[in-house]
């Protein structure tokens, strides 16, 4: 008799977890005219100024910009801490 109750509510939990998933709206940006509406994408070396930037590189740079990736990543890098 548990066994019974057991699975139907595990099949009413189920059950339900499936619907609520079919209430769930697009979130896709709107398009008009076949064109993305939404916020223009800049590449990372060429955005605004950060508030707590760290780096020597100059905006627009992309070199600089990959370098002080590089050298951020070095130092994370626990291997080259251990020594």
């Amino acid at each position: 008799m548990a066994f019974v109750r057991i699975a139907s509510a595990s099949l009413v939990v189920a059950l339900a977890t499936f619907a609520a998933g079919c209430g769930e709206k697009p979130q896709d940006a709107p398009l008009k005219s076949g064109k993305y509406q939404g916020k223009p994408d800049t590449r990372p070396w060429e955005g605004d100024k950060l508030t707590y930037e760290s780096g020597n590189f100059k905006r627009g740079d992309k070199a600089a910009w990959e370098s002080a990736l590089k050298q951020r990543a070095q130092t994370q890098n626990e291997s080259v801490r251990i020594k």
